[in-house]
């Protein structure tokens, strides 16, 4: 009974950031807020018994965060 309170705890926290993410007007510190969404997915697939998954998003997470910040240093960062 535990884990499925730990896993709701996640989901809860994963809809927050998704709602912090949405709503940010610097573009940087949205991406910063996309790292920690993809740092709790994982926790949520590790949890699951998933652990393929995780690394895959571990991956992809890592990498998209790369590439966002290459592209934010060539345009203006806040949105209008």
């Amino acid at each position: 009974m535990q884990i499925y309170t730990v896993e709701a705890i996640l989901l809860v926290f994963l809809i927050l950031i998704t709602g912090c993410i949405i709503y940010e007007r610097d573009l940087l510190s949205a991406v910063m807020i996309y790292c920690a969404f993809s740092f709790g997915a994982v926790l949520l697939y590790l949890m699951m018994g998933s652990p393929d998954v995780a690394f895959t998003e571990v991956v992809v997470g890592t990498v998209s965060t790369i590439f966002y910040v290459i592209a934010l240093k060539k345009i203006d960062r806040w949105c209008k």
